[in-house]
Protein backbone atom coordinates (compact mmCIF):
# COMPACT_ATOMS: atom_id res chain seq x y z
CA UNK A 1 0.00 0.00 0.00
CA UNK A 2 2.87 2.37 0.78
CA UNK A 3 4.59 1.68 -2.55
CA UNK A 4 1.30 1.92 -4.44
CA UNK A 5 0.50 5.22 -2.75
CA UNK A 6 3.87 6.70 -3.70
CA UNK A 7 3.48 5.72 -7.35
CA UNK A 8 -0.10 6.99 -7.40
CA UNK A 9 0.96 10.39 -6.03
CA UNK A 10 3.59 10.71 -8.74
CA UNK A 11 0.87 9.88 -11.25
CA UNK A 12 -1.38 12.56 -9.73
CA UNK A 13 1.37 15.15 -10.20
CA UNK A 14 1.75 14.19 -13.86
CA UNK A 15 -2.03 14.35 -14.38
CA UNK A 16 -2.24 17.79 -12.75
CA UNK A 17 0.43 18.97 -15.17
CA UNK A 18 -1.56 17.63 -18.14
CA UNK A 19 -4.88 19.18 -17.02
CA UNK A 20 -3.55 22.55 -18.11
CA UNK A 21 -3.84 21.54 -21.78
CA UNK A 22 -6.16 18.54 -22.01
CA UNK A 23 -9.68 17.62 -20.88
CA UNK A 24 -10.28 15.04 -18.15
CA UNK A 25 -11.75 12.53 -20.62
CA UNK A 26 -8.83 12.80 -23.02
CA UNK A 27 -6.33 12.34 -20.20
CA UNK A 28 -8.18 9.25 -18.99
CA UNK A 29 -8.17 7.69 -22.45
CA UNK A 30 -4.60 8.42 -23.56
CA UNK A 31 -3.14 7.59 -20.17
CA UNK A 32 -5.16 4.39 -20.09
CA UNK A 33 -3.64 3.23 -23.36
CA UNK A 34 -0.17 3.45 -21.86
CA UNK A 35 -1.35 1.77 -18.66
CA UNK A 36 -1.85 -1.40 -20.70
CA UNK A 37 1.94 -1.75 -20.98
CA UNK A 38 2.59 -2.62 -17.30
CA UNK A 39 -0.75 -4.42 -17.22
CA UNK A 40 0.46 -6.67 -20.05
CA UNK A 41 3.39 -7.72 -17.86
CA UNK A 42 1.10 -8.51 -14.94
CA UNK A 43 -1.20 -10.52 -17.24
CA UNK A 44 1.81 -12.45 -18.53
CA UNK A 45 2.94 -13.10 -14.97
CA UNK A 46 -0.54 -14.42 -14.15
CA UNK A 47 -0.30 -16.98 -16.97
CA UNK A 48 -1.44 -15.03 -20.01
CA UNK A 49 -4.78 -13.91 -21.40
CA UNK A 50 -6.11 -17.46 -21.37
CA UNK A 51 -5.99 -17.44 -17.56
CA UNK A 52 -8.01 -14.24 -17.20
CA UNK A 53 -11.49 -15.21 -16.09
CA UNK A 54 -14.21 -13.00 -14.65
CA UNK A 55 -15.96 -14.72 -11.76
CA UNK A 56 -18.21 -11.90 -10.58
CA UNK A 57 -19.48 -9.89 -13.55
CA UNK A 58 -21.67 -7.78 -11.29
CA UNK A 59 -18.81 -7.05 -8.90
CA UNK A 60 -16.40 -6.20 -11.71
CA UNK A 61 -18.94 -3.93 -13.41
CA UNK A 62 -19.78 -2.08 -10.19
CA UNK A 63 -16.11 -1.62 -9.37
CA UNK A 64 -15.47 -0.24 -12.86
CA UNK A 65 -18.29 2.30 -12.46
CA UNK A 66 -16.91 3.43 -9.10
CA UNK A 67 -13.41 3.84 -10.52
CA UNK A 68 -14.65 5.81 -13.54
CA UNK A 69 -16.73 8.16 -11.36
CA UNK A 70 -13.91 8.63 -8.87
CA UNK A 71 -11.36 9.28 -11.61
CA UNK A 72 -13.48 11.97 -13.24
CA UNK A 73 -14.01 13.73 -9.91
CA UNK A 74 -10.40 13.52 -8.78
CA UNK A 75 -8.74 14.53 -12.06
CA UNK A 76 -11.09 17.50 -12.35
CA UNK A 77 -10.29 18.41 -8.75
CA UNK A 78 -6.57 18.26 -9.50
CA UNK A 79 -7.06 20.86 -12.20
CA UNK A 80 -8.71 23.26 -9.74
CA UNK A 81 -6.82 22.67 -6.47
CA UNK A 82 -3.19 22.52 -5.29
CA UNK A 83 -1.87 18.93 -5.36
CA UNK A 84 -1.41 18.65 -1.59
CA UNK A 85 -4.92 20.06 -0.91
CA UNK A 86 -6.59 17.62 -3.30
CA UNK A 87 -4.78 14.63 -1.83
CA UNK A 88 -5.32 15.82 1.76
CA UNK A 89 -9.08 15.99 1.15
CA UNK A 90 -8.95 12.57 -0.49
CA UNK A 91 -7.55 11.27 2.82
CA UNK A 92 -11.18 10.95 3.86
CA UNK A 93 -11.14 7.73 1.81
CA UNK A 94 -9.62 5.51 4.54
CA UNK A 95 -12.06 7.00 7.05
CA UNK A 96 -14.93 6.07 4.74
CA UNK A 97 -13.42 2.58 4.38
CA UNK A 98 -13.29 2.05 8.15
CA UNK A 99 -16.87 3.24 8.55
CA UNK A 100 -18.19 1.16 5.66
CA UNK A 101 -16.16 -1.96 6.52
CA UNK A 102 -18.34 -2.52 9.57
CA UNK A 103 -21.59 -2.65 7.60
CA UNK A 104 -20.43 -4.10 4.28
CA UNK A 105 -17.64 -6.50 5.29
CA UNK A 106 -18.83 -7.30 8.82
CA UNK A 107 -15.45 -6.26 10.18
CA UNK A 108 -15.46 -5.35 13.88
CA UNK A 109 -15.10 -1.59 14.39
CA UNK A 110 -15.38 -0.54 18.05
CA UNK A 111 -16.43 2.76 19.58
CA UNK A 112 -12.89 4.14 19.82
CA UNK A 113 -12.29 3.67 16.13
CA UNK A 114 -15.69 5.20 15.39
CA UNK A 115 -14.56 8.20 17.46
CA UNK A 116 -11.34 8.35 15.44
CA UNK A 117 -13.37 8.34 12.23
CA UNK A 118 -15.49 11.23 13.53
CA UNK A 119 -12.40 13.23 14.51
CA UNK A 120 -10.86 12.48 11.12
CA UNK A 121 -13.86 13.94 9.33
CA UNK A 122 -13.53 17.06 11.50
CA UNK A 123 -10.01 17.30 10.14
CA UNK A 124 -11.39 17.18 6.61
CA UNK A 125 -13.72 20.05 7.50
CA UNK A 126 -10.73 22.05 8.74
CA UNK A 127 -9.07 21.59 5.34
CA UNK A 128 -12.21 22.49 3.39
CA UNK A 129 -13.27 25.34 5.73
CA UNK A 130 -16.98 25.28 4.73
CA UNK A 131 -17.77 28.40 6.75
CA UNK A 132 -14.77 30.46 5.65
CA UNK A 133 -14.18 32.82 2.79
CA UNK A 134 -11.50 30.49 1.43
CA UNK A 135 -14.02 27.71 0.88
CA UNK A 136 -13.59 26.21 -2.57
CA UNK A 137 -16.45 24.13 -3.87
CA UNK A 138 -13.89 22.30 -5.98
CA UNK A 139 -12.92 20.59 -2.71
CA UNK A 140 -16.10 18.51 -3.01
CA UNK A 141 -14.64 16.79 -6.07
CA UNK A 142 -11.77 14.95 -4.32
CA UNK A 143 -14.09 14.34 -1.36
CA UNK A 144 -16.58 12.61 -3.67
CA UNK A 145 -13.69 10.70 -5.23
CA UNK A 146 -12.64 9.52 -1.78
CA UNK A 147 -16.15 8.20 -1.11
CA UNK A 148 -16.30 6.28 -4.39
CA UNK A 149 -12.77 5.06 -3.68
CA UNK A 150 -13.88 3.72 -0.31
CA UNK A 151 -16.69 1.74 -1.92
CA UNK A 152 -14.16 0.54 -4.52
CA UNK A 153 -11.77 -0.69 -1.83
CA UNK A 154 -14.55 -2.43 0.07
CA UNK A 155 -15.73 -4.11 -3.12
CA UNK A 156 -12.17 -5.08 -4.02
CA UNK A 157 -11.82 -6.78 -0.65
CA UNK A 158 -15.07 -8.62 -1.33
CA UNK A 159 -14.20 -9.94 -4.81
CA UNK A 160 -10.40 -10.29 -4.51
CA UNK A 161 -10.62 -13.86 -3.17
CA UNK A 162 -12.20 -15.09 -6.40
CA UNK A 163 -10.74 -12.70 -8.98
CA UNK A 164 -7.15 -12.37 -10.15
CA UNK A 165 -5.56 -8.95 -9.61
CA UNK A 166 -4.65 -8.80 -13.31
CA UNK A 167 -8.27 -9.47 -14.32
CA UNK A 168 -9.57 -6.71 -12.05
CA UNK A 169 -6.99 -4.31 -13.42
CA UNK A 170 -7.77 -5.11 -17.07
CA UNK A 171 -11.52 -4.66 -16.60
CA UNK A 172 -11.16 -1.39 -14.70
CA UNK A 173 -8.60 0.11 -17.10
CA UNK A 174 -10.76 -0.79 -20.09
CA UNK A 175 -13.79 0.87 -18.50
CA UNK A 176 -11.81 4.06 -17.80
CA UNK A 177 -10.45 4.14 -21.35
CA UNK A 178 -13.87 3.67 -22.94
CA UNK A 179 -15.48 6.32 -20.73
CA UNK A 180 -12.73 8.74 -21.67
CA UNK A 181 -13.08 7.90 -25.37
CA UNK A 182 -16.80 8.74 -25.16
CA UNK A 183 -15.81 12.37 -24.51
CA UNK A 184 -13.83 12.66 -27.78
CA UNK A 185 -16.42 14.97 -29.45
CA UNK A 186 -16.19 17.40 -26.52
CA UNK A 187 -13.01 19.45 -26.48
CA UNK A 188 -10.24 17.03 -27.40
CA UNK A 189 -7.09 18.54 -28.91
CA UNK A 190 -4.07 17.09 -30.69
CA UNK A 191 -1.52 15.68 -28.23
CA UNK A 192 1.86 17.43 -28.42
CA UNK A 193 4.81 15.13 -29.04
CA UNK A 194 6.53 16.27 -25.85
CA UNK A 195 3.42 15.57 -23.78
CA UNK A 196 3.22 12.00 -25.04
CA UNK A 197 6.07 11.11 -22.67
CA UNK A 198 4.02 12.45 -19.74
CA UNK A 199 1.01 10.38 -20.77
CA UNK A 200 3.24 7.31 -21.01
CA UNK A 201 4.75 7.96 -17.57
CA UNK A 202 1.31 8.47 -16.06
CA UNK A 203 0.06 5.22 -17.58
CA UNK A 204 3.01 3.22 -16.27
CA UNK A 205 2.73 4.70 -12.80
CA UNK A 206 -1.04 4.17 -12.68
CA UNK A 207 -0.88 0.54 -13.81
CA UNK A 208 1.81 -0.40 -11.30
CA UNK A 209 0.17 1.52 -8.43
CA UNK A 210 -3.26 -0.03 -8.82
CA UNK A 211 -1.85 -3.54 -9.16
CA UNK A 212 -0.03 -3.13 -5.84
CA UNK A 213 -3.14 -1.71 -4.17
CA UNK A 214 -5.41 -4.46 -5.50
CA UNK A 215 -3.00 -7.13 -4.25
CA UNK A 216 -2.92 -5.44 -0.84
CA UNK A 217 -6.48 -6.49 -0.07
CA UNK A 218 -5.58 -10.18 -0.48
CA UNK A 219 -3.48 -10.09 2.65
CA UNK A 220 -5.18 -7.74 5.11
CA UNK A 221 -8.52 -6.25 6.06
CA UNK A 222 -9.53 -2.97 4.48
CA UNK A 223 -9.54 -1.08 7.79
CA UNK A 224 -5.98 -2.23 8.49
CA UNK A 225 -4.21 -1.28 5.26
CA UNK A 226 -6.17 1.86 4.33
CA UNK A 227 -4.34 4.21 6.77
CA UNK A 228 -1.03 3.53 5.00
CA UNK A 229 -2.32 5.68 2.15
CA UNK A 230 -1.60 8.68 4.35
CA UNK A 231 2.08 8.51 3.44
CA UNK A 232 1.13 10.09 0.11
CA UNK A 233 0.85 13.55 1.72
CA UNK A 234 4.64 13.64 2.05
CA UNK A 235 5.14 13.13 -1.68
CA UNK A 236 2.26 15.43 -2.59
CA UNK A 237 3.68 18.30 -0.54
CA UNK A 238 7.18 17.86 -1.97
CA UNK A 239 6.03 17.55 -5.58
CA UNK A 240 3.53 20.39 -5.25
CA UNK A 241 6.21 22.73 -3.94
CA UNK A 242 8.91 21.73 -6.44
CA UNK A 243 6.68 21.83 -9.54
CA UNK A 244 4.11 24.56 -8.80
CA UNK A 245 5.51 26.33 -5.76
CA UNK A 246 2.44 25.40 -3.70
CA UNK A 247 2.79 25.69 0.06
CA UNK A 248 0.01 24.15 2.17
CA UNK A 249 -1.58 26.78 4.42
CA UNK A 250 -2.14 26.38 8.15
CA UNK A 251 -5.66 24.98 7.73
CA UNK A 252 -4.43 22.30 5.31
CA UNK A 253 -1.51 21.33 7.58
CA UNK A 254 -3.63 21.18 10.75
CA UNK A 255 -6.50 19.36 9.05
CA UNK A 256 -4.14 16.87 7.44
CA UNK A 257 -2.46 16.23 10.81
CA UNK A 258 -5.85 15.52 12.41
CA UNK A 259 -6.85 13.12 9.62
CA UNK A 260 -3.49 11.32 9.68
CA UNK A 261 -3.54 11.01 13.48
CA UNK A 262 -7.05 9.55 13.29
CA UNK A 263 -5.96 7.05 10.67
CA UNK A 264 -2.92 5.97 12.66
CA UNK A 265 -5.05 5.51 15.77
CA UNK A 266 -7.43 3.33 13.78
CA UNK A 267 -4.44 1.27 12.63
CA UNK A 268 -3.25 0.84 16.23
CA UNK A 269 -6.65 -0.29 17.48
CA UNK A 270 -6.99 -2.69 14.57
CA UNK A 271 -3.61 -4.23 15.43
CA UNK A 272 -4.67 -4.72 19.04
CA UNK A 273 -7.89 -6.37 17.91
CA UNK A 274 -5.97 -8.72 15.59
CA UNK A 275 -3.77 -9.75 18.52
CA UNK A 276 -6.98 -10.79 20.31
CA UNK A 277 -6.79 -8.15 22.99
CA UNK A 278 -10.36 -7.62 24.32
CA UNK A 279 -12.14 -5.65 21.54
CA UNK A 280 -13.05 -2.53 23.49
CA UNK A 281 -12.21 -0.33 20.49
Amino acid sequence: MIAGGALLTMNDAVMKWLTGDYSTGQIMFVRGLFAYVPIAYFVWRAGGIRHLHIVSYKGQALRAVLVVAGTYCFVTGLALLPLADAISIAFAGPLFVTALASALLKEVVGWRRWTAVFVGFLGVLVIIRPAGEAMQWAALLPLTASLTGAFRDILTRHIAAGEQSATILVVTTTAVCLSGLATAPFGWVAVAVDDMAFFALSGFLLGAAHFLMIDTFRYAEAALVAPFKYTTIIWATILGYIIWGDRPDTFTLVGSAIVVASGLYILKRESLHKNQIPPTA
